[in-house]
């Protein structure tokens, strides 16, 4: 994910954090210390490392229980409205995916078990930068906000925990498409809910949440469908076979005239033989030029070279999972090794839309 950078990995999976996290530590300390001085603002930051630490563990739910069914978990990024774990993919299987969803409030409610048989609840959350949080008031808080995440998060609307069970369930009786797109409306209906409550009482948070809901139930609709259709076709029905290709030694300078040039927002750079050397993409042109690198700095020095390279009958589905992995494209190449076109998520969508998926 953009705009976030690791703190290193625990239990395989890389542990990210955006840098929009810090706004939020910022509004936090500052809103705190205006209304109750520096202890309070320490207090309450304090109060949120620790709510965001067992986020963490929630995710590590997650992430640990789809390992058991053989799906990893590339890494888990803190956002100020919670946290992302990014599996290669959801389960297949409706029940195994029940139990991935349902991992995340699990561990919620075994924090708040825990914490409240140690240090009672504290049912009050409005108190929260009052600079009157005890050890007990402090723990015993932490538990009552686990318990209302894990509630939350069982709400039956996607892409929340429970409109993930949600859809599991449909699938019981459905195909995946469509359970998918009965649980996304749900999320958006929510979304819509959600937005409507915070403006009309002003919560920012609320309406942030509301929207990223809205968003996110939308995507994994158009996700799913896509990947659907993708099971019928093949490299071959997707793949770019007329582009603008770069040499090696070409300079950074012709990979801006090409952007310009052409329509195309990767450029293929192709050894002599016609094999694939790596990708220069749009964001890296503009990188080069921003950061001021000299106009004559060959393109193999700011280009990609870990693109996945398949045949002509490869699968989408396979596709489109390097694709969801962060690669520019994939390259398409003939069994000489030769890349004879490549595939783009972007030119995959354009194939659903004109093949009315």
């Amino acid at each position: 994910m953009t705009w976030s950078f690791s703190l290193g990995r625990l239990f395989g999976s890389e542990l990210r954090i955006h840098l929009t996290f810090f706004l939020l530590l910022a509004w936090v300390g500052f809103a705190a210390y205006a209304q109750a001085g520096p202890a309070a603002a320490v207090r309450n930051l304090l109060f949120i490392l620790a709510l965001f630490a067992c986020v963490v563990a929630h995710e590590f739910g997650h992430a640990l229980m789809a390992r058991r069914y053989g799906i990893r978990t590339p890494d888990i990024t803190l956002l100020p409205i919670g946290g992302l774990a990014r599996l290669e993919r959801m389960p297949e299987n409706p029940l195994h995916e029940i139990w991935v969803a349902l991992a995340g409030p699990a561990v919620n409610i075994v924090i708040w078990l825990v914490l409240t048989l140690l240090f009672g609840t504290r049912a009050a959350l409005g108190d929260l930068g009052d600079g009157a949080l005890s050890s007990g008031g402090f723990l015993g808080q932490l538990a009552t906000v686990n318990l209302i995440l894990a509630l939350f998060n069982m709400i039956p609307a996607f892409p929340m925990d429970g409109g993930r069970v949600f859809r599991a369930l449909l699938c019981l009786r459905m195909d995946r498409v469509r359970a998918t797109r009965i649980a996304s409306y749900a999320g958006q209906g929510v979304a819509v809910l959600l937005a409507f409550v915070g403006l009309s009482t002003g919560n920012a948070i609320l309406v942030l949440v509301a929207f990223f809901v809205f968003i996110a139930a939308g995507g994994e609709n158009q996700d799913v469908a896509m990947r659907s259709a993708a099971r019928q076709l093949r490299a071959r029905d997707a793949m770019i076979t007329r582009f603008e290709s770069l040499a090696p030694d070409d300079s950074v300078e012709a990979a801006a005239a090409a952007l310009i040039r052409t329509t195309q927002h990767e450029f293929p750079v192709l050894q002599e033989d016609g094999a694939l050397a790596g990708f220069v993409t749009r964001n890296a042109i503009f990188k080069a030029t921003v950061e001021g690198k000299s106009a004559t700095q060959p393109v193999h020095t700011i280009m990609e070279t870990e693109i996945p390279r398949v045949g002509l009958g490869t699968g989408l589905e396979r596709i489109l999972e390097a694709l969801h992995k962060g690669a520019p494209a994939v390259a398409v190449c003939a069994a000489g090794g030769e890349m004879i076109g490549y595939v783009t998520r972007e030119n995959i969508g354009e194939l659903m839309v004109l093949k009315g998926r």
